[in-house]
């Protein structure tokens, strides 16, 4: 139990350092973390929240974020969202590809 709660503010404290990163970036200079780094960081922060507040509660969402068809989703998320930030990669190529070959005509 102990090294769970650990483990949870060792997340919030790496991802309340990864907000800041993510907004300052270009779209085109992402990276496919960063897909996963907003919404991991708003469940920090609520989870933050309802702990000052509820600690039995903030404890439900605790052991609900551990179960096993939870942990599925997000890693199911995860693999699509991989998916998608690498097809959004390779349209960006083709975009810049086509701008500096047709209309510039490098």
């Amino acid at each position: 139990m102990l090294q769970s709660r650990a483990l949870v503010i060792a997340l919030i404290l790496l991802l309340s350092t990864t907000l800041p990163e993510v907004q300052s970036k270009s779209i085109f200079e992402k990276d496919r973390r960063d897909l996963l780094a907003i919404p991991e960081t708003i469940v920090s922060y609520f989870y933050e929240a309802v702990n000052k507040v509820y600690p039995k509660v903030s404890q439900f969402f605790l052991d609900t974020v551990q179960s096993p068809t939870v942990i599925a989703a997000r890693q199911r998320f995860a693999k699509e969202a991989t998916k998608v930030s690498i097809m959004f990669e390779q349209l960006i190529e083709k975009i810049k590809n086509l701008w500096y070959t047709r209309v510039l005509g490098y």
